[in-house]
């Protein structure tokens, strides 16, 4: 099921859109990428992310440039917001993650100067894919290597997105949208800044994942570098119709090309983590599929720089640093036991 919610007027009107439900457990695999434009006084640029894997959360935030007239840098307040968003996702209950308290929280904790617009995303173990955003930071799901949903835009008007701040001209946490969308193992999530939303159309993310995971799969960190490539060369084609030249257009604007910005990508790929369940469901045990099934799982955690692994949480506990799952030999055997007659 897809719930949209937004305030109109004060109130909030929720529509229901898709009726879907997943299967089993899931969790997310994800790979991000940063393109920060080139500006020497600004070499960090604007825009923020993180990825919280324990939590199954993620989050980008997105400086207003408007702030550099005022000698401010808005990108110190998004990264600000951002390192407040994972603590707080730190601290929330594992596949129940609220968004509400995590972004008032991280607002609260941020006291640095500008505004930002934001979204963050968690997956639930309710079977839905739940975000909290402000401004134009989005959130796209494609399911079998298609288009399915997008997060509608909060602006004010044209080219002046919702943005959060401590300025009584800003947006707080209670302007915020709550979304939530019905996912299935399988499906990818592209979270992005609107350097990537006004530089690609969701049609052309389809073709790079479907033509990305062709042969290889699913690797969320070099769809990421995928993605993020093709924004930054749509943003410098003077020529491109950009979703933002649609934009300016629609609002009686002039525009010609891309929108050279900051870009910030990170892709999610949803799979299920009950193998057992989900292996022996239909056509019984099959100790070979099955070990099959538990290796490949397992070698792709072991790739997962981002993946809290067992690895990681015994590191942790012994006060060592280590981030992502372990590349190493892996072998598994599986055995069923029958009775014998």
């Amino acid at each position: 099921m897809i719930i949209k919610r937004r305030r109109l007027d004060g109130e909030l009107e929720a529509t229901t859109v898709l009726r879907e439900r997943g299967p089993a457990k899931m969790k997310m695999s994800c790979g991000a990428l940063y393109l920060p434009k080139d500006e020497e006084d600004k070499p960090l640029g604007e825009d923020a992310h993180f990825i919280c894997a324990e939590k199954q959360t993620i989050g980008v935030a997105d400086g207003v440039g408007g702030w550099a007239k005022k000698g401010v840098d808005a990108g110190e307040y998004a990264r600000q917001l951002m390192k407040n968003a994972e603590i707080a996702s730190q601290k929330e209950s594992n596949g129940d993650v609220q968004l509400k308290r995590v972004l008032g929280t991280a607002f609260l904790n941020t006291k640095a100067q500008g505004s930002p617009t934001a979204c963050i995303v968690t997956l639930k173990q309710d079977y839905y894919l739940h975000a909290i955003y402000v401004g134009d930071s989005g959130v796209m799901i494609f399911r079998d290597k298609k288009f399915v949903y997008k997060s509608p835009i909060q602006r004010r008007c044209f080219n002046c997105p919702g943005q959060l701040g401590n300025s009584n001209k800003s947006d707080k946490p209670c302007s915020a949208i709550e979304i939530k969308v019905g996912v299935v193992p399988g499906d990818i999530i592209v979270l992005g800044t609107d350097g990537l939303l006004n530089n690609m159309f969701p049609a052309e993310i389809e073709d790079v994942i479907k033509k990305t995971t062709l042969e290889e799969g699913v690797n969320p960190e070099k769809l990421a570098l995928t993605i993020a490539d093709l924004a930054l060369y749509n943003s410098f084609d003077r020529f491109f119709y950009s979703p933002y030249a649609r934009a300016a257009r629609k609002a009686g604007k002039e525009h010609r090309g891309g929108k050279i910005d900051d870009i910030t990508v990170i892709v999610a790929h949803i799979f299920p983590y009950d193998v057992i369940k989900k292996t022996t469901l239909e056509e019984g045990v099959n100790p070979e599929k099955l070990a099959l099934t538990i290796a490949d799982l397992a070698l792709y955690n072991s790739f997962d720089r981002f993946f809290y692994s067992p690895y990681t949480r015994a590191a942790r506990k012994a006060g060592k640093e280590h981030r992502g799952g372990k590349i190493d030999d892996i072998t598994v055997i599986v055995a069923h036991i029958l009775p014998y007659v």
